[in-house]
């Protein structure tokens, strides 16, 4: 999955990109709710790997099955 489909989902749970400090490839959710924040890799085109995909989810405080709803 690419970076630009988990931020459009993320979104759709309440989460928020916050704003970019400095150069780099990671980019930084903040989830509202729980106040948990979680750095996530923008690769482009690449796909996100799996595993990091659910660390970024557990890291956030959200359910992996209704983040493949949104």
């Amino acid at each position: 999955m690419k970076y630009k489909e988990i931020a459009r989902r993320l979104r759709a749970l309440g989460c928020q990109e916050l704003p970019r400090r400095g150069k780099g490839s990671h980019r930084v959710w903040h989830n509202p709710a729980g106040g948990q924040i979680a750095p996530l890799p923008d690769w482009g085109a690449k796909d996100l790997k799996i595993g990091t995909l659910k660390a970024v989810i557990r890291q956030l405080g959200l359910n992996w099955d209704e983040f493949f709803e949104k």
